[in-house]
């Protein structure tokens, strides 16, 4: 009984392995690093701990609809408007993300031409903050519903109701 333990605790921890490898691959095949990444465990903590950050949910709308990071801000990818973040002080820390973190290192740079001086990339998204158990919202409520983008990107999501819509 032992040994079976033992191996399927090794089979567990290399699924685990393999699933962070992919998003690692996916990120460094398709972001420059242009952004500062910051990790889901960093920001879990500093979020715990009440810091005032913005958080800006560069996904489709469709996406953010099914569910999002509490108190997120919704502005978009393909529709991003520089009028969504006007509001929003230049030196406010914001973290920008996405799926898994290759849309929001592209709006994250465009905040950073507008002159914002404090934005960070939430390294594997929504995916890698879901993967690891914390909690998403829809309408201020609890989910475990996940946008899930297309087939291709939702192999990275290993926990949650996955939503193809």
């Amino acid at each position: 009984m032992s040994y079976l333990l033992k191996y399927l605790t090794v089979f567990l921890f290399s699924l685990t392995g393999i699933a962070q490898n992919s998003i690692d691959e996916a990120i460094q095949k398709y972001n420059s690093g242009s952004v500062d990444y910051i990790e889901v465990e960093t920001l879990k903590t500093k979020l715990d701990a009440g810091e005032d950050i913005v958080l800006l949910d560069t996904r489709a709308k469709a996406e953010f609809d099914v569910s999002h990071l509490k108190n997120a801000i919704w502005i978009g990818y393909d529709n991003f408007k520089k009028e969504n973040v006007k509001q929003l002080d230049k030196n406010t820390e914001i973290v920008v993300y996405c799926s898994i973190g290759v849309r929001s290192e592209q709006i994250g740079e465009r905040l950073k031409n507008m002159g914002f001086k404090n934005i960070q990339n939430l390294y594997g998204g929504i995916f890698d903050w879901v993967n690891r158990g914390y909690p998403i919202y829809k309408n201020s409520k609890q989910t475990k519903n996940v946008h899930a983008y297309d087939k291709f990107w939702g192999k990275f999501l290993e926990r949650g109701n996955k939503i193809l819509e």
